[in-house]
């Protein structure tokens, strides 16, 4: 079976940046699948965290009974869920531990929409003729292939993002990650709490303190990376030895290891770092790891193949993202690892090949419409 991977669509962003949503944009992901494929959305396939579902089912549904229709009935639709859209699979997570204790949870669960939810179970009637099923926390795609969002990466990565603090708070002095032998279990202890605030705060508000979050870290960045941009010096440097006092001071707190550095080499070295702190806590070692969550795909040419090694061998392949950032992307077209639109492609017997399937889309055709 020919497999197709995307993640991080976020589709029902507020701020329209969800390329899927838009059926020209849409076109280019399913024109990549045929009869009889597999289409895997690894995780914030769904924004639940700054929209209300109810919206997020209107605006996602094209999708999945468009992928659907071309997938047809030997098709398969495979759906994890991440920090964005954990409201899918929280539910049944509840109800296992009304009737099992802790310890359950592996690398790998098979959950039928209709263990899910009312979501699930809505959207894999409208993905009919195809067959539509979910994971969690991972899958394993082949023999040598697994798979996962990547947000336990949040726990140990080096950029101090406010989710990384956070999960970072929990996991230090509530949950107690442990540094050898974890369990997803472990995990879930420092994910669950906040990632569950977060959903019911969206349920209940025209616009959440995730989605406000989101808009501040993204000016932030802007203004202290600003990487090809136009910046303010003064306010940058201000930005950054405040930025640098707080490190040093998180650090002594015991928040570490972390990086003072934002630039794209930084942010790509904290999330390699993230997911490779998993894998070795988890005692996983595919041969290959597929994972998102940081918006940035790779490893291209250009990258060092080095970074995307893990010290057990495991070759790490990020899908990237559907989600059109600005901030991140310089003025050429296509030039940035951030740039969106990108799969990773499974064909039997062969290593995981990442695809730009919008590479030939410009700012102005990726850029939100006004409304």
């Amino acid at each position: 079976m020919r497999t197709i991977v995307v993640s991080d669509l976020h589709l029902g962003s507020p701020f329209h940046a969800d390329l899927t949503r838009r059926p020209e944009l849409r076109a280019c992901l399913l024109a990549a699948l045929g009869p009889g494929d597999r289409l895997v959305i690894l995780g914030d396939g769904l924004e639940l965290r700054h929209t209300p579902q109810r919206e997020v089912a209107r605006i996602a549904s094209p999708l999945f009974a468009e992928a659907g229709e071309i997938l047809g009935p030997e098709g398969e639709i495979l759906v994890l869920a991440g920090n964005h859209d954990h409201g899918l699979i929280a539910g049944w997570i509840n109800t296992s531990l009304e009737r099992e204790a802790p310890g359950f949870l592996s690398p790998q669960h098979r959950i039928e929409p209709s263990e899910a939810g009312s979501l699930a179970r809505d959207f894999a009637q409208v993905a009919l003729p195809a067959r539509l099923t979910l994971a969690y926390p991972g899958v394993w795609l082949r023999d040598d292939v697994y798979a996962t969002h990547g947000h336990y990466m949040d726990a140990h990565t080096t950029i101090p993002t406010l989710e990384r603090l956070a999960v970072g708070t929990m996991a230090r002095w509530a949950a107690r990650l442990p540094n050898e032998h974890a369990s997803i279990d472990d995990y879930e202890a420092a994910v669950a709490p906040l990632y569950a605030w977060l959903h019911q705060i969206a349920q209940r508000s025209e616009r959440s303190v995730s989605a406000s979050s989101a808009g501040l870290s993204a000016g932030i960045w802007k203004a202290m990376a600003g990487e090809g941009r136009k910046t303010n010096p003064w306010r940058a440097m201000a930005l950054r030895t405040g930025y640098a006092a707080a490190v040093s001071g998180l650090k002594a707190a015991g928040f570490g290891p972390l990086d003072r550095g934002l630039s794209g080499p930084a942010l790509r070295r904290g999330g390699l770092y993230g997911i490779g702190e998993v894998l070795r806590r988890l005692e996983l070692t595919p041969a290959y790891l597929l994972f998102g969550h940081t918006h940035r795909s790779g490893p291209w040419p250009e990258d060092d193949p080095a970074e995307w090694m893990t010290e057990r061998g495991t070759r790490l392949v990020n899908t990237g993202s559907w989600v059109y950032q600005r901030h991140f992307l310089p003025d050429a077209p296509n030039t940035s690892p951030y740039w969106p639109g990108t799969a990773v492609v499974l064909e039997d017997g062969q290593p995981p090949q990442l695809k730009r399937l919008l590479g030939e889309k410009t700012h102005h055709e990726l850029a939100p419409t006004p409304v």
